[in-house]
């Protein structure tokens, strides 16, 4: 009977240069910090992901650290930079600096400010920007000077002083481009939400306490928790001079219509909204309504969606600040592994609404296929 010679396994070290030389073969940035390797031959050394042209094999070595490469007499390389943060990172922090800057100054900075702070073109810092927050730095700029006015409206001496206060240089200029973010007039935000009518009703439905309140354009939340108190001060904190009272028979309809959405998805959802929030918010939200019933999508598929795919974080934080639970359906959303992130009104609640759709889809299809988010 022939032996078969079994072969060795392959110790550690072994198995750690195998991952490393694929790394550097297809230079993944994923690798960059976990080592960095040497090119004796130049006497530098580099990150996995850099792009210089491969070396031999025979003039490379690998060292777990920028200071161990160094101390072993090599230099780091000056096109990838390996002992600085990630490019990345770099662009990130840049990011940051711009929004600081954009909100600590009066007026808005001018792109070639902002850009040359940032020590890029005007063109890469746009580019750079938009990619990480999904929004351009203009837009940024021009949300957070609404959000200047809505702070100073309270205490201004009149609509006007606040308006040029928040760095419009016209009040023509707010009232033509950012007077509808405030989601009603400047004189009535100034006082608080009076004279704004909501009506609203308290329920129960399968997952607990629910509130469905609206004004005059649609429906402007939609809460779901266990203490009906708390939810009415919630409501109270957004409006607290509005007029709240109970809904009229036609308002009951609505509500009726939430709650029937809860217990049976395929039933649909049309309902008018009052959605507000910024421009890059309802940009995600528009694009989870149109997630079918049944099915789920991930934050990066989200933000592909909206034409913004590294501005994943900023999907998620859009998610967070949905206040319409079930008519724009954040609850759709899932890690890109599958597995429930967090949840405004709880990830039980997130399952619960998750297999019921999948439940409705799986008993009549068709009816999910035309269903409205």
């Amino acid at each position: 009977m022939q032996r078969v010679k079994a072969e060795p396994t392959p110790t550690l070290p072994e198995v750690e240069d195998a991952a490393r030389w694929t790394a550097l073969a297809t230079r993944d940035a994923r690798a960059d910090g976990r080592f960095v390797y040497a090119v004796r031959t130049t006497g530098v050394y580099c990150r996995p992901s850099c792009a210089a042209r491969p070396a031999k094999p025979g003039n490379v070595s690998f060292h777990a650290t920028c200071a161990e490469a160094e101390a072993a007499g090599f230099r780091p390389c000056r096109r990838c930079r390996p002992n600085e943060a990630a490019l990345a990172d770099r662009q990130i922090e840049a990011v940051i600096r711009a929004c600081r800057m954009i909100e600590a100054s009066d007026g808005i900075p001018s792109l070639d400010v902002l850009a040359k702070a940032a020590g890029m073109s005007a063109f890469h810092f746009h580019r750079v920007f938009r990619a990480s927050t999904g929004i351009t730095p203009k837009a940024y700029a021009d949300a957070k000077r609404v959000e200047r006015l809505a702070r100073s409206l309270p205490q201004a001496g009149s609509v006007t002083e606040a308006v040029f206060e928040a760095g419009y240089n016209a009040a023509s200029r707010f009232y033509a481009q950012d007077s509808q973010r405030l989601g009603m007039s400047p004189s009535t935000y100034r006082k608080g939400g009076t004279g704004i009518a909501i009506r609203f009703a308290v329920g129960q439905c399968s997952l607990g306490t629910i509130l469905v309140a609206a004004t005059a354009r649609g429906v402007c939340a939609i809460l779901l928790g266990d203490d009906p108190e708390a939810l009415m001060r919630d409501l109270e904190d957004r409006f607290p001079k509005a007029t709240l009272s109970a809904g009229d028979p036609e308002f009951d309809g609505w509500v009726a219509q939430v709650v029937g959405f809860v217990e049976a998805p395929g039933l649909g959802l049309e309902l008018p909204l009052d959605i507000g929030g910024t421009a890059f918010q309802q940009r995600v939200w528009q694009a989870l309504r149109a997630v079918p019933v049944g099915t789920t999508t991930t934050y990066a598929e989200v933000a592909r969606a909206i034409g913004s795919p590294k501005a994943t974080r900023a999907v998620a934080l859009a998610c967070g600040s949905n206040r319409l639970a079930v008519a724009i359906p954040c609850h759709r959303v899932v890690r890109s592994d599958g597995s429930l992130s967090g949840y405004r009104w709880g990830v039980v609640r997130k399952r619960d609404l998750l297999d019921r759709e999948r439940s409705a889809c799986v008993g009549d299809p068709g009816d999910c296929d035309d269903a409205a988010s």
